[in-house]
């Protein structure tokens, strides 16, 4: 038996029963997995009333009993309508009920689980707890679940969120074993922090529901995936407009002065001399007019065209080793007839730029195809390394006006591998006027001048 204070339990199904003193008693109706249609009337057999006062409270099929005492020994009867076959049928059970004083120092009931502990939920889900517990066989101890000193079915009576549910156990040689749960329909906020007590008798244990710690991990492989996913996407979008982007910010950035690196040009253009004659009238038409209207006129960058900018009486080898190694860049015009005439195998011209360009200064190479080449195995190795390391860029144009843009695609990506230009110092004197990178200014397409260098002996 338990000690004095405590909670007794007693089906109506048995015939008799013995509490303590001091004790609250509750019993289950005859038929509580019937589903009896009619409420539950509990009645003394001494006088047949509904059983009533501060001390009994009827909850469906339950009746507590708080502080028994002498006078509540006797028979209790648990009443009922039962409806069957279209017909009414009143249902009872009875168990007589024996009171005596007990004395603790025997076995008391111990709660496995839970063990005061809290536990981590999120909002809005379903939760099952199960309280374990160890008790005598013969024991009358009430296994239950409350909140805030109430039953949990009694407090959530309305809502019937939260319920306990049916008590079941597992007998072994010495004791039983008890489990008695209570079910979370939906978790919310206002169960946090409260703590929900397993009663057995004496014995007391509960659980706090919590909030789950914010998972680092998570946050932390989060962040990582979209710190990544930030930069592949950057990448991406500087891939495509990488050039836009590069020739924008040289634009708005562009240093003030001269380049102390001791160049005076920014190319030197390197083309063939092709046989046929349209072929021919195309390089001298992009390398003599277009080029120099584009990036000198337009976009203020000084080349080198060897025809066009050496002294007259100049030994052609002195001339291309001199001007070579004054120029940032070396800018190589390809077409397909040159595969066959031999380009940089007979002519020391460009057999001397490109040595100097790739083997003494590692100038870099803009390497520029006026047809569509298919085949490079028949060029010169040292066209093919450029082409491999460098890549080439292919001429779209039609030799029109609408061609000689400085903001068309092929133009911004010669423009790309050309050095940065930078803009002179306000000058007392401007000598020659010029709009830089503007295709609607500059003079026509067949001006020329003539460029010179001064040298000293």
């Amino acid at each position: 038996m338990t000690g004095l204070g405590s909670l007794s339990y007693f089906p109506l199904s048995t015939r008799s029963g013995t509490f303590q003193f001091g004790s609250r008693v509750w019993g289950c109706g005859p038929c509580c997995s019937a589903g009896c249609p009619s409420p539950f009337h509990c009645l003394s057999e001494q006088d047949c009333n509904e059983i009533k006062g501060e001390r009994f409270t009827h909850l469906e099929t339950k009746l507590f009993v708080s502080n028994v005492s002498p006078e509540d020994r006797g028979n209790y009867v648990c009443q009922t309508i039962l409806l069957h076959s279209g017909k009414k049928y009143k249902v009872s059970n009875s168990i007589t009920v024996s009171t005596k004083r007990v004395e603790y120092g025997g076995s008391i009931p111990k709660i496995i689980y839970p063990k005061n502990n809290s536990i981590e939920v999120q909002l809005g889900t379903t939760l099952i707890v199960d309280c374990n517990i160890t008790d005598t066989k013969d024991n009358t101890n009430l296994r239950c679940w409350r909140v805030n000193n109430t039953l949990v079915d009694v407090c959530y009576n309305e809502s019937k969120r939260i319920r306990e549910g049916v008590e079941s156990y597992v007998s072994f040689q010495e004791h039983n074993l008890y489990t008695v749960n209570i079910t979370f329909l939906e978790v919310k906020m206002e169960d946090y922090g409260l703590p929900f007590m397993c009663h057995a008798g004496v014995s007391t244990a509960y659980i706090i529901l919590q909030l789950p710690a914010p998972d680092f991990r998570a946050y932390l492989i989060g962040g990582l995936i979209a710190l990544m996913a930030v930069a592949v996407s950057v990448v991406y979008i500087y891939n495509i407009f990488k050039i836009d982007i590069v020739l924008w910010y040289r634009s708005a950035f562009h240093p003030t002065g001269t380049i102390e690196d001791g160049k005076l040009y920014d190319a030197y253009v390197l083309y063939p001399k092709p046989h046929k004659e349209s072929q021919r009238h195309a390089v001298d038409a992009l390398v003599l007019k277009i080029l120099p209207e584009v990036l000198e006129r337009q976009c203020g960058y000084k080349l080198f065209i060897f025809g066009r900018d050496e002294f007259p009486g100049q030994a052609v080898a002195n001339v291309i080793d001199e001007n070579v190694k004054l120029c940032r860049r070396l800018m190589v015009i390809v077409v397909p007839e040159s595969l066959g005439f031999g380009l940089l195998k007979n002519l020391p011209e460009e057999q001397i730029a490109v040595y100097s360009a790739l083997i003494q200064d590692g100038m870099k190479v803009i390497l520029i195809e006026l047809e569509k080449i298919e085949d490079y195995t028949a060029m010169p190795e040292s066209i093919q390394y450029i082409r491999q390391k460098h890549g080439a860029i292919r001429w779209h144009g039609d030799f029109t006006e609408q061609s000689q843009c400085a903001k068309t695609k092929f133009w911004k990506t010669v423009r790309y591998h050309m050095p940065p230009r930078r803009c002179p110092l306000s000058p007392p004197v401007q000598l020659l006027q010029h709009t830089p990178c503007n295709c609607m200014a500059g003079p026509k397409l067949g001006s020329r001048r003539k460029k010179s260098t001064l040298r000293t002996v």
